[in-house]
């Protein structure tokens, strides 16, 4: 049965455009209209309307239509002093908060900026109570768009109405977005994006008031973290659901932040073999120079080969058998964890002379910051930055890790936004300037060896080529599911443990807050496709969740985005073929779009079950098809992508690759 293709108009109202995330054209600050406690300042696409009363924000658009991007802040701002007129804007101050405040046109955006002479907090923007407000977007891990009258969302169930995430921990980048329904004058649509570039100390809280998700931020002041300054900045947009990522891919690049992947292998061109590869981690007779000649006999030209610091590590010959091949290859290691060497559970835990417990994170009481899992102690960056000059502890661990001949590496934690706060004698420091120094000991990783890390945070974007983990929306129902090891799997067998190769069926709740299509948007690619590789996370093999494998394997292929698998001999034997098989469709089309950004996506049927993406100025575009019925030639669960260079689709339907 052929899908009606009326919803065309749809596509074409949500297709991403130049200007669609508000910031083309107004390349500098413009100076606003001060009327009383209203102050007007242009924006691209319209006006941008503030109460310094009260800080409620509205928007007049160019095609008639009035916006509210925030109500006033929570709580009582005092009464507002005097607002002057400044060059880009206007500034006040409310005396009873000790808040001084910015207001400018910068780029396109409008821009708040807060500095507090007290520790304390606020609660604002307040955000989705204008009622044409119709989805939320919000980048839990690859990213999430959610109408705000979802039964499901506004649920118990959904796990985010009555909910806080940390800004800078627990999203994938530091924004969140609204679409709005109906229409201005010109038929137009309309969205509002909001970023928080100071997202230390920021936090978004979703409520369900009336049946409707609402999500109001706070930050909060504190001089001993470094947070006494809180900026938020609007952008109009055209509502499409990706659209706060292109916001916020702009303004990366307008700061000078966005990363280039094309410029990593010019200066290293071994982070080139990430283009069209598989990622695996592997254990058993798949790390050995025979398992690497297994998958090049299947026809797999590309691969990233990752193995754990346990016993039995890939030796040289195996690592000169993935070069061979045209792969990478690299150990996990993490610097963030210490045990006594004595009895450390793990190779990377143990480290010489005293950095345990000396380089031990310290709360404010002096007691050390518990390790991951209640495992000895997290470690300070800050402490091992200081000590590296003279005692070289990073320098000596990673010379013995690639001692094999290992050209890439995989660093746990490090990118993250697991951040601390160390009142440690002699290596205090805030999480900002953990931050720094996790950038510092990664950058200098990344002058010699293909560098991924763990659900890379966009400040890291620069010095990293790949990351595990920033592909997957994690909703914390997966982490109990995780902690019960006799459904889920242990560390066990040592050769293929169960918590890697276990096949799991995800509860239904899961299902539907993880990998339901009609629910992902690919933020985190439009974001920052180009700049780096991003794949799910490393528990989450291709073949752990065989319910999801369909699904799963449509949006790597619509988002340019590589699978992640683990191997072991009998798994490489018996699922080989089909990785190769899948391999094979993905290595062209992410070996000429893995350097492009991505410059669209859009639903091409009501029901968001039929997607389209594309690259580039017109060098791939994909169309996956979730549904159960054909869309225009193309079956349910099957996706075709074209290259430029190409005369005919390309088509691949996972379910029935032979293995």
């Amino acid at each position: 049965m052929r899908r009606h293709r009326g919803t065309r108009a749809l596509a074409a109202s949500l297709a991403l455009t130049a200007t669609a995330f508000g910031v083309a054209g107004c390349d500098s600050a413009s100076a606003g209209t001060v009327q009383g406690r209203r102050l007007e300042l242009p924006v691209t696409g319209g006006t941008a309307v503030i109460d310094t009363a009260s800080l409620g924000v509205t928007a007049r658009t160019g095609d008639g239509k009035k916006l509210v991007l925030s109500d006033p802040a929570a709580g009582d701002l005092g009464e507002p002093g005097p607002v002057t007129s400044t060059a880009a804007g206007a500034r006040w101050s409310y005396p009873a908060k000790g808040l001084s405040v910015t207001a400018r046109s910068d780029h396109g955006r409008l821009r708040i900026a807060l500095r507090s002479d007290r520790d304390g907090s606020l609660s604002w923007p307040v955000t989705g109570t204008d009622t044409a407000a119709s989805a939320v977007q919000l980048p839990r891990g690859q990213g999430l768009d959610i109408p705000v009258r979802d039964a499901f969302w506004n649920s118990e169930k959904g796990g985010l109405a009555g909910s806080t995430v940390d800004m800078g921990a627990e999203l994938s980048l530091p924004l969140w977005g609204y679409s709005l329904s109906g229409s201005g004058a010109s038929g137009s649509r309309h969205g509002v994006s909001y970023l928080t570039p100071t997202d230390l100390g920021t936090s978004l809280r979703f409520a369900s008031t009336g049946g409707r998700l609402r999500a109001t931020a706070a930050h909060a002041f504190d001089a001993g973290e470094g947070t006494r300054t809180y900026s938020v900045s609007f952008a109009l947009t055209d509502g499409n659901p990706v659209a706060p990522a292109a916001d916020y891919r702009s303004y990366l690049s307008q700061t000078g932040q966005l990363g280039s992947l094309r410029e990593k292998i010019r200066k290293n061109p071994a982070n080139g073999r990430l283009l069209g590869a598989f990622h695996a981690y592997v254990w058993g007779d798949a790390r050995t120079a025979s398992g690497v000649a297994k998958l090049k006999r299947l026809g797999v030209d590309r691969m990233w080969l990752g193995y754990d610091s346990g016993p039995g590590p890939m030796d040289a010959s195996a690592a000169r058998a993935a070069k061979k091949a045209g792969y990478l290859v690299g150990p996990y290691d993490s610097f963030a964890n210490g045990q006594d060497p004595k009895s450390a559970d793990s190779p990377t835990s143990a480290w010489p002379g005293r950095v345990y417990p000396d380089f031990c994170v310290r709360k404010a009481d002096g007691t050390p910051q518990t390790g991951f899992g209640g495992r000895g102690c997290y470690l300070s960056s800050r402490a091992f930055e200081k000590a590296e000059p003279t005692k070289h502890y990073l320098a000596d661990r990673t010379r013995s890790m690639v001692a094999n001949g290992a050209d890439s590496y995989f660093l746990d934690v490090d990118a993250t936004g697991e951040l601390f706060r160390d009142h440690g004698t002699g290596h205090e420091m805030t999480k900002a300037g953990d931050r720094q120094s996790r950038l510092a000991r990664m950058r200098r990783l990344a002058e010699n060896l293909v560098l991924g890390s763990e659900t890379a945070q966009p400040w890291a974007n620069q010095v990293l080529a790949f990351d595990h983990g920033a592909g997957t929306p994690v909703a914390d129902g997966l982490w109990k599911l995780e902690r019960d090891k006799q459904n889920w799997g242990g560390y066990y067998p040592q050769n293929a443990p169960k918590a890697f190769f276990k096949p799991v069926r995800l509860p239904a709740d899961l299902v539907t807050a993880m990998y339901d299509p009609k629910y992902r948007v690919p933020l985190y690619e439009t974001a920052l496709h180009s700049s780096l590789v991003n794949a799910e996370r490393w528990e989450l093999s291709y073949e752990k969740l065989p319910a999801q494998k369909t699904t799963r394997a449509l949006l790597a292929m619509l988002y340019n985005t590589p699978l992640n698998y683990v191997l072991d001999g009998p798994t490489l034997t018996k699922n080989g073929p089909e990785l190769a098989a899948l391999q094979k469709y993905f290595a062209p089309l992410h070996r000429v779009a893995g350097t492009e950004r991505m410059t669209s996506f859009r639903w091409l049927t009501g029901d968001r079950t039929v997607q389209r993406t594309a690259f580039g100025d017109g060098a791939l575009t994909v169309t996956a098809n979730f549904g159960s019925e054909a869309y225009d030639g193309l079956p349910g669960g099957c996706v075709d992508a074209k290259l430029r260079t190409d005369a005919q689709p390309r088509r691949l339907c996972p379910a029935e690759v032979t293995r």
